[in-house]
């Protein structure tokens, strides 16, 4: 798996995450592998007919109705939204909410991928079995220091746990990946995926790069 998280960043605001979401595609279908795109939740309505997964940054555990400002996965997925993201390191929420939010998105029959910083968060919710677990280091994230080369052995802790586990969640790794190179590593490691934003996000060629990290997911 290979999750793209667009955040807030200026690159992808308006019609560009048009052009970005095709340029995705095209890349998915050339080498045959799933890239899942979390746009700003506000352009989700403008790509959600994509191809290719498109997940949400941020859900709420609040009820549909008379609620307002609140992100309701029960309305994503009638918007097409195959997942989310739970718990990045930039939205942190309570343990409580996490459990309530994996639960629900698995009787909606949607991803989940609780994002996690070190491995005791990684034990603690693979009790969950959410579908993904993303392990981030928080100072690592957007530094440009891959995780693979700074702290590989978060990663082979965490695949370890993760793997030895009877349930069939999955781990992912993200926080400063910038090259293939750094993928490689990282599948290297024991990580399924990858979770990045400004490595592709902030680059020139995004063409180029979403080939160069999928080539490297091959």
């Amino acid at each position: 798996m290979f999750i793209i998280n667009c955040k807030n960043y200026e690159e992808i605001s308006g019609d560009k995450i048009k052009k970005f979401i095709k340029i995705a595609e095209q890349v998915s279908k050339k080498y045959k592998i799933k890239i899942a795109i979390s746009p700003p939740q506000h352009l989700i309505g403008l790509v959600a007919n994509s191809s290719i997964p498109i997940l949400a940054q941020h859900i709420d555990d609040s009820k549909i109705g008379s609620t307002t400002g609140y992100i309701i996965p029960e309305l994503l997925k009638k918007s097409k939204v195959k997942g989310s993201l739970i718990n990045h390191s930039e939205h942190r929420i309570s343990s409580k909410e996490i459990e309530k939010l994996v639960v629900k998105l698995k009787e909606l029959k949607m991803i989940s991928i609780v994002c996690v910083k070190d491995v005791a968060e990684v034990k603690k919710y693979l009790k969950i079995n959410p579908d993904f677990i993303a392990i981030e280091p928080p100072e690592l994230i957007g530094s440009g220091k891959a995780i693979s080369t700074e702290k590989p052995d978060l990663i082979q802790k965490a695949a370890k746990i993760v793997n030895d586990s009877k349930n069939k969640t999955k781990l992912l790794c993200g926080a400063g990946i910038v090259s293939g190179e750094d993928v490689a590593k990282s599948l290297e490691l024991g990580s399924k995926g990858i979770l990045v934003a400004s490595g592709i996000i902030k680059a020139k060629n995004w063409n180029k790069i979403i080939s160069e990290f999928a080539k490297a997911l091959v």
